[in-house]
């Protein structure tokens, strides 16, 4: 039987449940995900292999982009141009659409740039568990009236719903090839990435709407222990002299509750204890500044040929 490999693109406007759902087929928490629009803002891999109807092993890269939003900085650009990046890249497209949200502007405005490429795009209603089941397929009408999916899922990343027959689909589409990355490994992100998003993610969780999308997180400095723990030093790097003051709290309780927190989170991911220190620092104009921006795997738009 012949192997097969291939990329999958997860797309779709800020707060589809992109990233909940690539951690749901995945199998592990790679991608951070938080009520906030716009947390991803890396192209993020995470490698499946599933059984495809032919009964053998096929590899699934899936690739967890950053959502479609009107862009107002640099930062903004940048996400989105890694975005359809990848969607240009991928093997197969995945729409993935808010069920509860509908035939939004946003969501027409993504499938109208999805019929210029000429990529496969596969249609993925999300959080049908929130929606009347009377309402769906009326909603899969009217999205496929917009462009014509090969292929329409009602998934629910929260709780899994259609998620096997979701992944055994994909196993199938796949073409053929070798496998690319060796049997247990899940990704290609590094520990010191991981750490950052993971602290960024309790940053966003923990300061609510006080602040917005004006943080970044850096992983500073890297100390292995010889009782086999890791000490992490981490920046926490905002927009303004307010952010930084919201995020230090009264007597430094709120960035010990976000060190609290993401060291748990860490160390289950790693499997062993961390030592997490944290600083917050003021860093007017990093989300347009580029060299920053490329410092984070993000660079400005070009003009590109969709294919």
């Amino acid at each position: 039987m012949a192997t097969r490999s291939g990329l999958a693109a997860l797309i779709g406007a800020t707060n589809a449940g992109k990233s909940t759902l690539f951690n749901r087929l995945v199998g592990e928490r790679l991608s951070i995900a938080t009520p906030k629009a716009q947390t991803t803002r890396l192209s993020i891999k995470g490698v499946v292999v599933a059984a495809n109807p032919d009964g053998d092993r096929t590899e699934i890269v899936l690739l967890d982009l950053p959502g479609i939003f009107a862009p107002r900085r640099a930062l903004d650009r940048a996400m989105l141009a890694a975005a359809w990046r990848g969607a240009a890249e991928a093997d197969v497209i995945l729409f993935v659409v808010d069920a509860k949200g509908g035939l939004s502007p946003e969501v027409s405005g993504i499938a109208e740039r999805l019929a210029r490429m000429t990529r496969p795009a596969w249609l993925l209603l999300n959080k049908i568990d929130l929606v009347a089941k009377p309402l769906l397929l009326p909603l899969a009408a009217e999205l496929h009236a917009t462009f014509p999916f090969t292929k329409t899922f009602m998934v629910s990343a929260a709780s899994g719903d259609g998620a096997a027959d979701l992944s055994l689909a994909l196993a199938g589409a796949m073409p053929e090839g070798p496998h690319l990355y060796p049997p247990e490994q899940i990704s290609d992100l590094s520990e010191r990435w991981l750490a950052a998003e993971i602290v960024r993610e309790q940053v966003f969780l923990q300061s609510g709407d006080e602040v917005p999308y004006d943080a970044t997180v850096e992983t500073e400095s890297w100390e292995e222990r010889k009782d086999g723990s890791v000490r992490v030093g981490g920046v926490i790097k905002v927009a303004r002299p307010g952010q930084k003051a919201i995020l230090i709290g009264a007597g430094g309780r709120r960035i010990r509750m976000i060190g609290t927190r993401a060291r748990a989170v860490l160390g289950e991911a790693l499997g062993r204890t961390v030592h997490l220190v944290l600083r917050v620092e003021e860093s007017a104009g990093w989300d347009e500044d580029r060299r920053h921006l490329a410092a984070l795997g993000l660079t400005e738009p070009q003009q590109r040929k969709e294919t």
